[in-house]
């Protein structure tokens, strides 16, 4: 059994379990908003009470053990900044990211997947660390290669985003192994 750390932190972020707690700044910060969700699994929440219930679910899997979510928040000022989740299955781990919009284009998601990286790949017994994107969201590919990522190829019709349309998009597949 894999135990996640419940606080470690990047050269600029502090990465703690998702709670309830944080449930207005997630809301203000990205979870109600159109552009940051576009490519999520989810349409934007319309009330912090709608956030509330997401977070609850992220407290839930993490006491089950079946996914780790993390709030990210700035060392600097310690506002909220987005989330990233582990969802570790046998000998790989799958991984999730969202990052508020005021901090795009600054390389907080990448510094924040790879510290989520190393930290999966020291663990006995994980030999892969996976995720996927839309074949638009260029951002996030850039992201995942710049974490040392390699592109496996093109998942054709597998995710549907309902924000961008009600059938399944394509979407990246990246890994890094060991």
């Amino acid at each position: 059994m894999i135990v996640p750390p419940t606080r470690w932190e990047t050269q600029r972020l502090v990465l703690a379990p998702a709670c309830v707690a944080d449930a207005q700044a997630a809301f203000e910060s990205y979870t109600s908003d159109p552009l940051v969700t576009r490519y999520l699994m989810w349409r934007p929440h319309r009330s912090v009470d709608e956030t509330a219930q997401f977070l609850s679910r992220c407290e839930n899997v993490w006491q089950e053990g079946s996914a780790f979510p993390w709030s990210l928040r700035l060392k600097l000022d310690g506002s909220f900044a987005g989330m990233v989740e582990a969802r570790v299955r046998k000998h790989s781990v799958d991984i999730g990211y969202v990052l508020a919009r005021r901090l795009w284009r600054k390389g907080l998601m990448s510094e924040a997947i790879g510290g989520l990286v190393d930290w999966a790949m020291r663990q006995p017994g994980i030999y892969r660390v996976w995720a996927i994107c839309d074949v638009e969201n260029i951002a996030s590919a850039r992201a995942l290669e710049h974490v040392g990522m390699q592109l496996e190829g093109t998942l054709r019709r597998r995710v549907v985003h309902p924000n961008m349309g009600d059938v399944p998009r394509d979407c990246f597949c990246y890994a890094i192994v060991k």
